[in-house]
């Protein structure tokens, strides 16, 4: 098994070529990894719908010659579906809900050559940056298990974080692959608006102007080769976004130039960062400095009320939210079956009628226009991915008479990657910096739309200035 053991450890790109050169079977990476998911889970609470079955058997039969032929990948609980197995979203309402077809995301990744081994831990429909939800309990970070992985993709992070997979699927509509992705010390990029599919489902929805999938990666160039296998407009999608000159893949080998980079080091509130995560973006600045691209303090133009009009949109998508699953089960919504949030920002969706909803998104379009002015000028923006390190777990938890606890602490907590969910710009938390505590800190890069080569390009240049994919945290494979 050591030698095994250090196959776990190989990135997906590397686990593939060894099944493409015959010297390791898909079924013995499959039963590895279901080995770790069950000697780790029971402390990180990561998996929570195991798919050992389905993924054996797809190990022992014709897989699809893909970039990723035989590695084992882990789907978070979350929008995306899987034609029999349980999707959840982590809320009790859902329990018992069985996916009846693949989402196209999912078909995609089946061609890539991956097989599904399981589904990860988020909370209750993705709303916290935190993965704490009732139904299954918290994720424990493997740097150290008293704090929170932070959220929504939280279980697919801890996985990757402690080796179990070298990849596995997120999607963000807040931050929730970055977020996770600083809090668990690995690699989290969110592509451009319309870069990754949402069909079926959700092309056409809300979803696609604030949601994104991708994954969280141990390293940039799983990343960069995973997009390359699943990019690219579906029938239907709404909005276009440019294709990449080359390959994302060939980015990651490509020099980024001399990149013209503007750094903060205050909250999008004005308000001062935790110390640690000051130091973390003042060290990102001079790395960048010491590889020559010119550095200097500078901030986009945001408007005071951004967070009021972007934190609208989740009592609206959670009323409907709720109301498509029980258009799609039949099955009566009551108070008893979600968390005490969750069903605030249900009531409060419901007082919201369209004009209000149109007014919102007018609003916050306005301040998207004021942001993406600061790239006429800069190539990167960078910042804090998270305003203070890893918190605490239950650090969110609500009570009766503060059911909003966790809203208040989120926004102390990072606000910042929502920016780029808004803007649709594709953005990147990059694991550069430890705290004395020994806990990763992230620092988030936004690079201007469509230009998912030129943050590849730069996370290269920093992976291999300061490399990180070989750090394990205390609870790992």
């Amino acid at each position: 098994m050591s030698n095994m053991k250090e196959i776990l450890g190989l990135d997906a790109t590397a686990q593939a070529d060894l099944v493409r050169r015959k010297q390791v079977k898909p079924i013995e990476l499959v039963d590895a990894v279901i080995e770790q998911i069950e000697r780790l889970n029971p402390t990180l609470n990561a998996v929570v719908t195991p798919m050992y079955e389905m993924a054996r058997e797809e190990a022992k039969g014709n897989l699809p010659d893909g970039p990723f032929t035989g590695v084992p990948f882990l789907l978070k609980d979350l929008l995306l579906e899987v034609k029999g197995v349980r999707l959840t979203e982590g809320s009790a309402y859902l329990k018992n809900y069985i996916s009846p077809h693949d989402s196209e995301l999912a078909i995609r990744y089946k061609k890539a050559g991956l097989i599904f081994t399981g589904k990860t831990n988020t909370c209750e429909f993705g709303l916290m940056t935190t993965t704490e939800p009732k139904l299954f309990g918290p994720c424990r970070n493997p740097w150290n298990t008293d704090k929170m992985t932070g959220g929504s993709s939280g279980g697919s992070a801890a996985a990757v974080a402690s080796g179990i997979v070298p990849m596995a699927y997120g999607n963000d509509g807040g931050g929730s692959i970055r977020i996770p992705a600083s809090c668990c010390g690995i690699f989290g990029l969110k592509p451009s608006r319309g870069r990754n599919p949402l069909g079926p489902e959700y092309s056409n929805i809300w979803c696609s102007y604030l949601l994104f999938e991708h994954a969280l990666t141990r390293t940039v160039r799983d990343s960069a080769a995973l997009l390359d296998a699943t990019s690219g407009p579906e029938i239907g999608s709404p909005y276009f976004v440019p294709p990449p000159t080359s390959t994302f893949v060939e980015a990651t080998t490509a020099d980024p130039g001399k990149l013209k980079i503007g750094f903060s080091l205050k909250t999008i509130e004005n308000d001062p960062l935790h110390p640690d995560c000051e130091d973390a973006v003042k060290d990102a600045a001079k790395l960048c400095t010491d590889l020559g691209h010119q550095v200097e303090e500078a901030c986009p133009d945001i408007a005071e009320d951004f967070s009021k009009y972007f934190d609208k949109f989740w009592s609206i998508v959670t009323k409907w939210a709720i109301d498509y699953w029980v258009r799609k089960t039949g099955n009566e919504a009551t108070s008893d079956q979600f968390e005490d949030m969750t069903w605030e920002l249900y009531k409060i969706g419901a007082k919201i009628d369209a004009v209000r909803y149109i007014n919102n998104l007018m609003s916050l379009h306005k301040c998207v226009e004021r942001i993406m002015r600061f790239f006429e000028k800069y190539d990167i923006w960078l910042a804090a991915t998270l305003y203070k390190p890893p918190m605490d777990i239950g650090s969110f938890d609500t009570t009766p008479e503060n059911i909003f606890n966790a809203y208040d602490q989120m926004e102390s907590f990072s606000t910042l990657p929502g920016i780029c969910n808004a803007t649709g710009q594709p953005a990147m938390s990059v694991p550069l910096y430890w705290n004395s505590a020994g806990l990763p800190i992230g620092t988030h890069y936004v690079g201007r739309f469509g230009d998912e080569e030129t943050l590849f390009s730069l996370a290269a240049q920093l992976e291999k200035a300061r490399p990180w994919a070989a750090r394990r945290p205390p609870i790992s494979v």
